[in-house]
Order: C-alpha cells, then sequence, then structure tokens
C-alpha cells in the first residue's frame, strides 16, 4: 500500500511531503515511484532515500524510482492526481506495462 510507504518517508528529516505510486514496468507489472517535496534549504538525493530505507523496510517496498518535485498535480479542490503524476512518469521514462498472455 503506497500510504504504508509514505508514512515511513515522512520519518526523514529532510522530506516534507511525498506521494508513493505504481508505474507500468514490464518485467514486474508495476514498479514504486516516489515524489518527494524537500524542506525549505535541504537537498537529499535518490540513493539517500533508498538509503533510508535500507533494512527498515521490505525490499520490494523501497521506491524504484524516486524523483524530487516542487508541487504535486492538484484538482481544483486541492486532492492530489496520482493519476497524473504515473503518466507524466511513465511518458518521460518510456515505461511500458508487463505483456500478458
Amino acid at each position: 500500500y503506497p500510504r504504508e510507504i509514505e508514512e515511513f518517508l515522512y520519518r526523514h528529516p529532510k522530506i516534507q511531503d511525498v506521494q508513493v505510486f505504481g508505474v507500468a514496468d514490464d518485467r514486474y507489472g508495476e514498479e514504486l515511484c516516489a515524489w518527494v517535496r524537500t524542506r525549505a534549504g535541504e537537498t537529499l538525493t535518490a540513493e539517500e532515500v533508498r538509503a533510508f530505507c535500507q533494512g527498515q523496510i521490505a525490499h520490494n517496498k523501497i521506491p524504484r524510482y524516486v524523483e524530487f518535485v516542487d508541487e504535486f498535480p492538484m484538482t481544483v479542490t486541492g486532492k492530489i492526481q496520482k493519476f497524473m503524476m504515473r503518466q507524466q512518469v511513465e511518458d518521460r521514462l518510456g515505461l511500458k506495462a508487463a505483456k500478458t498472455a
């Protein structure tokens, strides 16, 4: 569940906000992606985020893709649009879902 991983990542002192969602993967069907907003004045790398997770949560729950953003796509009522985030990542990285027989 993405919420479980988000709750864990909120413990990182440099992370202000985070959204976790699945993106297409041709081998596993889906991989995890995290969009991270860092606290003002802080810097963070994808490797640091993964290292923070290492040994703390299950290996398959560690996001494969970590991206740093200034804001999340929102509806006019303030709801985060994870489907837009997924689409942007898949388009940018050229990700495709696994072929099913």
